[in-house]
């Protein structure tokens, strides 16, 4: 046998001796290695997904969930802190999850190990609650559970609350690695929360300011007035929808109300120029209403580039016991109008062009006479706007709500219309309301 030979055995044979002794070995660190990669991805992914939130309630919902699958846990909680340290909430996840709902609304009163996290928040493993010395068992009705891995959630240098998980689905106590993903999760769910928790004081500023733009409702005789407006419950919370009400120099009450292309500050910043210029316009012309918005189209245009918006602009005009509607759109929505008799209609004529499109092209005037009792509704499109329903059966549906709210209250009316859309809205709303008030002879 050659050198070369005896070479090439023995490398056979110490690869078969290596396979023989390590191949299981080595077959299970590299496994471990795959399995700590896959984790570390889903860590990263869980942090992505958080991160990208901005409503505080959606970031907690997620936090949770993520946590519970990052181990695979059965149930998960997040018990949120007030600034005594007491418990003021409790968000659960998976098997138990309507715990809260089940037991009333019953919060920890952090007596336990719930409590002992409080009190040191740091990072904490049971393997057996039952017996754990400073277990202060479960309340009555809760579902049982024998593990334990608590982790606190700083914001900035205060504990936000705590992250609850119980029993994996796999069974053993929960890991090493378990700890550290979860702690980790943990860190990046305290910059989640601030971050959800200054949009949400931003927002609450900005709608604050936005609303303080829109005018009070005056008392006028022979007229009940009601104004509502509602910003858009998926963000940006501000938007470019507005109403106004002024009274002309010829004593003439004037309804305004109109929708900014887009939404957020751009929008609102450029409702604020709109509806200031119209209020201005309005009250230099006076009469009629197409007048106005040419006006208001012209010199929009000539300062601004032209923004895209829809308005709409109307008179109350006194004619005997009741009123004429004198009214003129670029694009809007038409009037509203409920009448005594419980005949509900939306006035249907040709709306013309939206402002910012062309100013030179002539607009219409339209007229109605209302008599005493009569309501006329102008709102935004936002009111009858449902994902995966037409705008047609929108307006359908809000004629049938007024036809049957006719004789209640104007407020009662414009309530019933809101939560029509049970507390959900794509697009912003403003609504503007007047009722012809009967006088006192005729109401006798």
């Amino acid at each position: 046998m050659s050198l070369e030979d005896k070479s090439h055995e023995g490398l056979a044979s110490s690869a078969k001796g290596l396979g023989e002794e390590n191949l299981d070995r080595l077959q299970q660190g590299l496994q471990q290695i795959a399995r700590a990669h896959g984790r570390m991805q889903d860590l990263l992914d869980a942090v992505l997904l958080i991160s990208r939130e901005l409503d505080l309630n959606l970031v907690l919902h997620k936090i949770i969930d993520t946590a519970r699958q990052l181990v695979d846990a059965r149930y998960a909680a997040l018990g949120v802190l007030g600034p005594d340290g007491e418990f003021k909430d409790l968000i659960t996840s998976g098997f138990g999850a309507d715990l809260t709902a089940r037991l009333g609304g019953t919060l920890p009163h952090g007596t336990g190990l719930l409590g002992a996290l409080v009190r040191d928040p740091r990072p904490l493993r049971v393997q057996d609650l039952a017996h754990h010395p400073q277990a202060a068992g479960f309340p009555e009705g809760h579902p049982p559970m024998s593990t334990l891995l608590g982790v606190p959630i700083r914001v900035r240098s205060t504990v936000y609350g705590n992250l609850y998980l119980a029993d994996k689905t796999s069974g053993g106590a929960f890991t090493d690695d378990d700890e550290a993903v979860v702690t980790a999760l943990a860190s990046a769910a305290g910059v989640a929360i601030e971050n959800a928790r200054l949009y949400d004081r931003l927002r609450q500023a900005t709608e604050e300011f936005q609303r303080r733009l829109l005018p009070e409702v005056p008392r006028l005789d022979g007229l009940e007035l009601h104004a509502y407006y509602q910003p858009s419950t998926e963000a940006p919370r501000v938007g470019g929808d507005w109403y106004d009400f002024i009274r002309l120099p010829d004593r003439v009450p004037c309804l305004m109300l109109g929708d900014v292309m887009g939404h957020g500050v751009p929008a609102a910043t450029v409702m604020s120029q709109i509806s200031n210029m119209l209020r201005v316009i309005a009250f230099d012309q006076q009469e009629p209403p197409s007048r106005i918005l040419h006006r208001l189209d012209t010199v929009l245009h000539e300062l601004h580039g032209g923004p895209m918006a829809t308005v709409i602009i109307a008179r109350l005009e006194p004619e005997g016991t009741g009123r004429r509607l004198r009214w003129a759109s670029a694009g809007h929505l038409p009037p509203l109008l409920v009448t005594p008799g419980h005949e509900a209609a939306y006035l249907h004529v040709d709306t013309g062009l939206p402002l910012g499109v062309d100013p030179d092209v002539p607009r219409r005037d339209h007229e109605q006479h209302l008599p005493a009792g009569t309501t006329v509704l102008l709102h935004t499109d936002g009111l009858v706007e449902q994902r995966g329903a037409s705008l047609d059966a929108g307006m359908a549906e809000a004629v049938g709500i007024a036809a049957t709210r006719v004789g209640e209250p104007l407020p009662d009316l414009v309530d019933a219309l809101i939560q029509a859309r049970a507390g959900t809205f794509e697009d912003d709303v403003a609504l503007l309301g007047a009722r012809i008030i009967p006088s006192p002879e005729e109401s006798n």
